[in-house]
């Protein structure tokens, strides 16, 4: 069943025409009532929680908001919007930056260490015209760290047992100075030894050297919406790598190249053909069988087609991504001058060319034709 979407406005409690700080200040607002060291094992809570912060990914970022403002919920389709229902409450405020809020209402009670979501993986998928203009569906292979299947990601060998990280003392964290002379800092970072965890295994596993992760091929498939555009990525959600402590996977990014077509041209949805016409099709009119991309149609040439002329052909286009409806193709008329006649075409053009009054070149002679003329004239030099 669809969920219900509420209006980003009425979710954060702001008028439409609120300013950006006025956002912010209420999504702060939100987060702080809805925490769930202040509603423990409170679903609706958290589901607002979560609805908040869906509401200002939307609202805070102009272009977005643009969208939304325009064509409502439909508008945000394909535009990379983060699922935050596999999102803990830590990994949401560190990504729009609201992680002094732990400082402000007591850190998170029982929420154990700080998770870091999984990285993102990337690849590109190579698609012809008729696959954009149909839609396919794509099967993808790639390699990605995984957990390891010898210790089950946990990098710890046969008979090993945990104990304190002697590099971070068990906090998981280090502090480390960088500057120089009198311009030093200290900088508190992610444990190098224990990757943040805190605990270390007396025996680490053989096969990821502690790691808990290694190499893995992996094997998805992918749907290509119609009407995507060069360069646009689709989003596989959970594709990517795991995430430290338990926390959620990234995602796996499949950006499109649409290859160059033999004989189309791309204008967003719309299609552009140039078609080669004998000069008399152009003069005289004609029915001519056109190529699309979906297989043929009629094109009907009205008698003294210029050539650069341009004719529309409703709904051959592309389909939009967003819609679903098509765009057009246009067939721009190259008029072919022939190279080559025979004597009858000759002699009919330049019949033609007398009913136009126009002034041409003499017609050739053949080399026999000349060599005729010039034994004439020598034998009359000779009498």
């Amino acid at each position: 069943m669809a969920r219900t979407q509420r209006d980003y406005y009425e979710v954060l409690g702001v008028d439409r025409n609120a300013a950006p700080a006025e956002i912010k200040k209420a999504y702060r607002r939100l987060l702080i009532k809805h925490h769930p060291d202040k509603n423990p094992d409170n679903p609706e809570a958290e589901q607002k929680f979560k609805e908040a912060a869906e509401a200002y990914e939307v609202l805070n970022d102009p272009e977005k908001r643009q969208r939304y403002d325009q064509f409502g919920h439909a508008g945000l389709s394909g535009v990379g919007m983060h699922d935050f229902s596999g999102m803990g409450f830590e990994d949401i405020l560190s990504m729009f930056g609201f992680g002094d809020l732990f400082g402000q209402i007591g850190g998170v009670g029982g929420m154990g260490r700080r998770r870091s979501r999984g990285a993102d993986l990337q690849t590109e998928l190579e698609l012809t015209l008729e696959d954009v203009a149909a839609g396919v569906e794509r099967t993808l292979e790639f390699t990605r760290r995984d957990y390891c299947d010898a210790c089950g990601g946990t990098g710890a060998g046969p008979g090993s047992r945990q104990q304190n990280c002697h590099t971070c003392g068990g906090y998981g964290q280090v502090e480390q100075s960088s500057g120089f002379g009198l311009l030093m800092g200290r900088v508190i970072t992610t444990c190098p030894s224990c990757r943040g965890k805190g605990k270390v295994f007396t025996q680490p596993c053989s096969a990821c050297r502690g790691a808990g992760l290694a190499p893995k091929r992996r094997v998805v498939n992918v749907k290509v919406p119609a009407g995507i555009q060069d360069g646009q990525a689709i989003r596989v959600r959970g594709e990517g790598e795991p995430g430290e402590n338990g926390a959620p996977r990234g995602d796996l990014h499949c950006y499109v190249r649409v290859r160059p077509h033999e004989f189309f041209q791309r204008r967003n949805n719309d299609l552009l053909l140039t078609m080669p016409i004998a000069f008399t099709q152009a003069a005289l009119g004609a029915k001519l069988e056109v190529p699309t991309l979906r297989g043929r149609a009629i094109l009907t040439v009205p008698g003294g087609t210029q050539t650069g002329q341009i004719f529309r052909l409703a709904g051959e286009g592309l389909p939009d991504l967003r819609t679903g409806r098509k765009g057009d193709q246009y067939v721009e008329v190259a008029v072919e001058i022939p190279t080559r006649l025979n004597k009858d075409q000759e002699q009919l053009l330049r019949s033609f060319a007398e009913t136009e009054d126009k002034s041409v070149l003499p017609k050739s002679k053949g080399f026999l034709d000349r060599l005729v003329e010039y034994i004439a004239g020598v034998e009359g030099k000779k009498d």
